[in-house]
């Protein structure tokens, strides 16, 4: 128990010391976060409705192994283009609790459209003990939820320095060298270039063959994290294009009734003199 104490407050060290003003440049002398262009960004961006579904099918096969999507209905997979027989063939292969029935019990039944996306855990006691203390966060609003969200999801998919765990970044061990700090990266951690503190619970997620489309394409490891954020930044945000395109006609109607109303005054003011 004390080695483990003594790591982590050594840990704690090199991650305050990379913290420190003299380094607080981008990210400690790691990567830069690497901002990206999304589809859904400017006054006239929108969603792609393939890209959507794809990202469905990289958080159904990967992500929803440990993380849930609390404020989503089944039924909410229609605004992306899924049929009703689609959607309830997606919910029906989850079981959800129900009743109490005729006799008092709780019973388990297939999941219906009007039901919430099921989680992969009863509780967060359950969920904590399966991933070594951890509580795998709601991806509901995660792109929200962080600054830069989309761009730091994403880059976060792709930071990670090693797939086994207790092994630092190259740049982090001549960090450690460099400010003298007797720091041992945790045993159990993974290292990764854009979480807070560089130690992570969660492991790799993304790699090639990780998911199959239905269509039979194994996409790239990019296509899958760009098509996942998208996905849960659609999630978080499923009224942006219609919320744009009231915006767009507020902006028209503004527009047509501004140049009525200057119409009307010059009208009324056409025989005074200035």
């Amino acid at each position: 128990m004390k080695t483990i104490v003594k790591r982590t407050l050594a840990a704690a060290g090199l991650v305050a010391a990379l913290a420190s003003p003299a380094l607080a440049s981008g990210n400690a002398g790691g990567p830069q976060l690497d901002k990206q262009s999304w589809s859904w960004t400017g006054l006239f961006g929108g969603y792609s409705e393939k890209q959507l579904k794809n990202g469905f099918e990289v958080y159904r096969q990967v992500c929803a192994n440990c993380h849930p999507l609390k404020h989503l209905y089944y039924r909410d997979l229609l605004k992306i283009g899924y049929t009703e027989t689609e959607v309830k063939d997606i919910a029906a292969r989850y079981q959800v609790k129900d009743g109490p029935d005729d006799n008092g019990e709780m019973f388990d039944r297939p999941a219906t459209p009007a039901d919430h996306f099921v989680g992969p855990f009863a509780n967060d006691k359950i969920a904590a003990m399966i991933n070594g203390g951890a509580v795998p966060p709601d991806l509901s609003l995660m792109t929200k939820a962080r600054k830069q969200g989309p761009d730091y999801v994403y880059n976060l998919l792709h930071g990670f320095a090693s797939d086994a765990p207790g092994q630092p970044a190259e740049w982090w061990l001549k960090q450690q060298e460099k400010h003298g700090l007797d720091a041992t990266f945790p045993e159990t951690k993974y290292f990764n270039d854009f979480f807070p503190g560089y130690a992570i619970s969660m492991p790799p997620q993304l790699r090639e063959g990780a998911v199959t489309l239905p269509n039979g394409k194994e996409p790239s490891v990019d296509e899958m994290a760009r098509d996942v954020v998208t996905f849960l930044n659609w999630a978080a945000e499923p009224e942006l294009e219609s919320r744009k395109t009231m915006g767009l006609l507020t902006l028209l109607y503004l527009g047509v009734l501004t140049t009525l109303l200057f119409g009307l005054k010059k009208y009324i003011w056409r025989n005074v003199h200035h």
